[in-house]
């Protein structure tokens, strides 16, 4: 079922119900949200606002929930349009109706596909619920560049420790949503329900949950009385995505936003509380209670994402490079961070015909089109961990035993910062002669001296 055919979809059942055909907007709102692009893309390729997009979106979702009997959303409209059994839907037309892809459209008293009358295939059993999985947020599978190590250790955490939250964090690129995807790809037919959620600052906890109960069956006789007892039925894997869209810029790590500070109880209860789902966060920091959590020994569990070493070759391959003998030293310099070592090796190919050596023969280490992310990543920093990040550009590795004078930070300040820019995946700890050192990846110190 492609786009077309859904556009050819909905403009029938809109000019059924009101005597026209979609107009450009509608055309629009459909068709991005085919394609998976949110309200503001769409309003950008419009050149529209973004309330008039909403409005206009939410007349088409109420029409088409009338018709399916379905609470359909942005976020589900592709799942439900591909998870309804085609031969009971409901049809337009003239005559006999006309055939689009596996889509019928009729006219007449067809039977409406409801979530009451769909009919299960002939083996199911009441026993046996019927698998929801909604991807529809979640992008396309993409190369997993050699993440076996990690790939083994999530599936252990969730299938055989029944852990309740796995938290997955890293700097911006690094492969989080690609390794998760691939995860969720090899882990599926272990749980009845699935839904990968996108985060922005308007996902309150509220908002979730309303989501996720809506999410789960709704034609029960007795509707269960909570989120908890609908993840305690049924074995469930919940994606949150872009976590950080949820944290204040300019503050610690992990400060909610005022309107989200709720989430920390609530994670508190989903770690605390006898359940047999699973909640995968994906984000740039690594939450505060989350940290807490795992230090009374909770059911959490996290998996800070490094960079690719050696098998970061295989990307360098297929982007046609050359001089594979300083491949390893390109890899080092900007730390094996897949995004950021696909945009340099477009800078190489563009400016040096693809040659490893030329590019490195400069002595400076390049930023180019990186210094945009670095600056998105930046700005999320409170004061004292930028002044922190100052001092330690300025040093190979440093010994935090005592805070340097010549910051202006109390001891307590200090250290916080220290442990706040841990959390975001900033520092790296070294171990040397039993000592702990930290210091900051090479690309992120080049930033900040430029700064």
């Amino acid at each position: 079922m492609d786009v077309q055919e859904v556009l050819n979809w909905t403009d029938n059942l809109v000019f059924s119900k009101t005597g026209k055909h979609l107009d450009s907007l509608q055309k629009a709102v459909v068709e991005g949200t085919w394609q998976r692009q949110k309200y503001p893309e769409i309003a950008r390729n419009c050149n529209r606002t973004h309330d008039r997009i909403k409005q206009v979106a939410r007349e088409l979702w109420q029409l088409i929930s009338a018709e399916l009997g379905e609470d359909v959303r942005q976020s589900n409209f592709r799942a439900i349009l591909e998870q309804v059994e085609f031969s009971n839907v409901l049809y337009f037309g003239s005559g006999d109706g006309v055939k689009i892809g596996d889509i019928k459209f009729c006219k007449g008293d067809c039977p409406n596909p409801t979530a009451k009358n769909r009919s299960r295939p002939s083996n199911a059993t009441s026993t046996q619920p019927e698998k929801r999985h909604d991807l529809t947020e979640a992008p396309e599978c993409d190369r997993v560049y050699n993440r076996t190590t990690e790939l083994t250790t999530l599936k252990q955490w969730i299938l055989q420790e029944k852990i309740r939250i796995v938290t997955i964090f890293g700097l911006p690129g690094i492969g989080k949503t690609t390794l998760a995807r691939e995860l969720v790809e090899q882990i599926k037919d272990n749980f009845d329900y699935i839904l990968w959620c996108n985060c922005t600052e308007t996902l309150t906890l509220k908002c979730l949950q309303t989501n996720l109960i809506q999410f789960f069956p709704q034609d029960r006789e007795t509707k269960l009385p909570s989120l908890i007892d609908y993840l305690r039925s049924h074995p469930c894997l919940i994606i949150i995505d872009d976590l950080q869209e949820l944290f204040t810029p300019g503050e610690l790590a992990g400060t909610y936003l005022p309107d989200c500070e709720n989430y920390s109880k609530f994670w508190q209860q989903m770690a605390r509380t006898p359940h047999h789902s699973c909640f995968l966060l994906i984000s740039w920091e690594k939450p505060t209670e989350i940290a807490s959590l795992e230090g009374e020994n909770r059911h959490c569990r996290t998996l800070k994402l490094g960079g690719l070493a050696d098998s970061a070759a295989e990307l360098l391959t297929d982007k046609g490079l050359t001089d594979e003998d300083k491949w390893l030293e390109l890899i080092k310099r900007y730390g094996g961070n897949p995004s950021w070592l696909n945009i340099i090796a477009s800078t190489i190919q563009d400016l040096f015909n693809g040659s490893v050596h030329r590019f490195l023969s400069y002595p400076s280490l390049f930023l180019g089109d990186l210094e945009p992310r670095l600056q998105a990543q930046y700005q999320q920093l409170s004061e004292s961990e930028k002044m922190v990040m100052l001092w330690l550009a300025h040093q190979n590795a440093a010994d935090i035993s005592h805070k340097p004078a010549e910051l202006a930070l109390s001891d307590s300040d200090f250290l916080k910062a220290v442990q706040s820019l841990r959390k975001r995946g900033l520092i790296e700890k070294i171990t040397d002669n039993g000592e702990s050192l930290f210091a900051v990846q090479a690309l992120v110190k080049a930033y900040v001296k430029e700064i």
